[in-house]
């Protein structure tokens, strides 16, 4: 079996990327450790791909943007937002192509057919393309979260977001407040549990108590838990959606039930989506802006190909957008008085 520069790296107990620099000798590497890692590849007989290392020192032209899933949980909002953005930054120089990482074939990624990948993964399951990508030394940036590998990544306070969404909530007087979770299996939506319920936590409420239901980030699957929500429950004065998309589907839910935003119920949202500031809803949301995610990364890829540096993380925060879909109760107690 064909030794590979994931051999080498765990031989050597270094990262894929300093094994690649050392083999082909690019970017910055000590010395000394260049030598033990030349060392470790002859003593275990390393033999790089030939056809691979010629096809690529030759460009394509082309961009792949790969995502964790097109079909199962990626919003078309968040796609086109993306999309939109790496065209803008790449678009007069590269092709992009669209790739859904779960349609991937393991071993059939041909290094020649892209100068770089653009990767929003959502979750470990991607390891294994990624670990090909960079094996066949495939300049790539993931953006939205950190990947396995040691790639450059754009990311954002997913949940410090969640947090400030859930805390407007609780200083508007809301203490019955229902959740519409995303997909229990992406990394987002993990991130976002635990920012509203560490708000919860430091208002000194038990979390397990908030009633919770789930979609898929989808508008349908918003409006669907949003009903499971109201009917179960008649005192909620809020639900706290984990996407703006289910936002709106929930707010469709409470129509269907004769109550009015923010009247009868509040809501918040979490992307700030297009629709969120010029609906009939203006949605109070949290900003998670992929196009400024998109170009950034773009940028950092471009760094990554044309340079070749590797650039450093980006993080990038969340911040609430207070509009008028939360009624304030505590003013209403106030006038009450």
């Amino acid at each position: 079996m064909a030794v590979t520069i994931k051999d080498i790296a765990a031989s050597a107990g270094v990262s894929y990327s300093m094994v690649s620099r050392a083999l082909n000798g690019t970017g910055a590497v000590e010395q000394k450790k260049k030598e033990q890692i030349l060392e470790i590849a002859r003593r275990m007989g390393y033999m790089p791909n030939q056809a691979a290392v010629t096809l690529k020192k030759s460009k394509s032209g082309m961009i792949g943007l790969c995502f964790s899933t097109i079909s199962k949980s990626t919003s078309p909002f968040v796609l086109h937002d993306v999309l939109t953005a790496v065209y803008q930054e790449l678009g007069s120089k590269y092709q992009v192509v669209v790739k859904g990482i779960d349609m991937h074939q393991p071993g059939t990624l041909n290094p020649s057919y892209f100068d770089g990948l653009l990767i929003m993964s959502q979750g470990d399951w991607d390891q294994e393309f990624l670990e090909e990508a960079w094996e066949k030394d495939i300049p790539m940036v993931a953006i939205s979260r950190k990947v396995p590998v040691n790639i450059p990544a754009v990311v954002t306070d997913e949940m410090g977001g969640m947090e400030q969404a859930m805390n407007y909530l609780l200083k508007n007087g809301h203490r019955r407040i229902g959740v519409i979770e995303g997909s229990t299996y992406l990394e987002a939506t993990l991130l976002r549990r635990e920012g509203w319920q560490k708000a919860v936590r430091e208002y000194g409420l038990n979390a397990e108590q908030i009633p919770v239901d789930y979609g898929n980030y989808r508008f349908n699957s918003g409006r669907l838990a949003a009903g499971r929500l109201l009917d179960a429950h008649k005192d909620l004065t809020a639900l706290l959606c984990f996407n703006d998309e289910m936002a709106f589907g929930a707010r469709s839910a409470a129509a269907e039930r004769g109550l009015k935003v923010p009247e009868d119920i509040s809501l918040t949202g979490f992307d700030n989506w297009d629709l969120s500031s010029y609906a009939d809803m203006r949605l109070t949301t949290v900003e998670r802006s992929a196009a400024k995610i998109a170009m950034e990364g773009s940028r950092m890829l471009l760094a990554c190909m044309e340079e070749g540096v590797r650039p450093a993380d980006v993080w990038l925060e969340n911040r609430l957008i207070v509009r008028d879909s939360v009624k304030n109760l505590e003013s209403d107690k106030t006038a009450d008085k």
